[in-house]
């Protein structure tokens, strides 16, 4: 059985044993719901995978609650730390190289000589960490490639009975998992994400253009196909085609819409829990439309999600 665990002292002592233990718990950080595991413990990394039915050569992100503990596993670079300073606690992942001898799992990084690291600002993410007291290794907390889950419901429907406990701090402020950066020596842009590539610009000084693989991930969130609902997905529809379920934003009226507005923050603290709904109303073998997303700012990531979630599937 998997519990849930209230968002109180209690709660947070229950899943910090749990995370000692080797077990897997899922809690709430502000982009989505991470499924937590012991970040130095190859057991603990192995049943995160097994749950997730996540490929092994897919890196984890390790979740640590401040700058000083993301140094005692990886080196920091001048770029990295000035993302960091301007940026963490928040939905930042940044891609570092890895200290010698630190305590992480070999699996955490699928033998890369990089790690993936981020200092979550949810207040219920802080507080297990530091109970916890160690690195946590946490993907999103979801079938490997399906709809990222926001609220602890969405944990449940894909891996109840397969991990201890969810942590349920309530629906995701921001919706979309971290944006993530190799920061030094040329900064790159690995994933668009929660904080927009706009105002990464703005520190760095210099434009990021994305770059990356989705058949050989150098870091998370690089596959091609991922974030996928079990209907078909149509983008950059105006109007939908009989059977589908259309997608609004904006002017563009639909039976569902991400943000009647055309409002970006909120469209991106929707999609997933709208992503769910239309696959629900879609029903087998139906197709889901999309309307048009700007390619700015948070547009930039729901857009990357979306794109993903379209692709064709292995």
């Amino acid at each position: 059985m998997t519990r849930t665990l209230a968002p109180d002292d209690a709660g947070i002592a229950r899943a910090a044993g749990l995370l000692a233990a080797g077990e897997l718990v899922a809690f709430p950080t502000e982009t989505v719901y991470g499924l937590g595991g012991d970040a130095r413990s190859d057991t603990a990394v192995a049943r995160i995978y097994e749950a997730k039915g996540r490929p092994s050569f897919n890196p984890l992100i390790v979740h640590l609650p401040d700058l000083a503990a993301v140094e005692a596993i990886a080196e920091v670079g001048p770029k990295a730390r000035a993302l960091a300073q301007a940026f963490w606690p928040g939905p930042l992942t940044l891609v570092l190289p890895l200290r010698d001898g630190a305590a992480v799992s070999p699996l955490v990084t699928a033998g890369l000589t990089t790690v993936a690291v981020r200092v979550p600002a949810h207040p219920l993410a802080q507080a297990l960490l530091r109970a916890f007291g160690g690195p946590v290794a946490a993907p999103s907390a979801n079938p490997s490639g399906r709809v990222s889950p926001t609220r602890a419901d969405h944990v449940l429907d894909g891996l109840s009975g397969r991990i201890s406990a969810v942590l349920d701090g309530g629906p995701c402020a921001v919706g979309l998992e971290s944006t993530i950066v190799l920061a030094d020596p040329e900064p790159q842009l690995l994933r668009p994400g929660g904080v927009p590539v706009e105002a990464l610009e703005a520190v760095l000084g210099i434009p990021l253009a994305l770059s990356g693989d989705g058949a050989k991930p150098t870091s998370p969130g690089q596959l091609a196909s991922h974030y996928a609902p079990e209907a078909g997905v149509r983008l950059g529809v105006t109007k939908a085609q009989p059977g589908e379920v259309l997608v609004g934003f904006g002017t563009v009226e639909g039976a569902l819409t991400l943000s009647a507005k055309g409002d970006l923050v909120e469209a991106a603290s929707h999609l997933f829990q709208i992503l769910r709904e239309a696959d629900r109303l879609a029903g087998p073998g139906g197709r889901i439309a999309f309307a048009p997303i700007p390619e700015t700012g948070l547009g930039r990531a729901i857009n990357d999600r979306l794109r993903r979630a379209a692709a064709p599937r292995s």
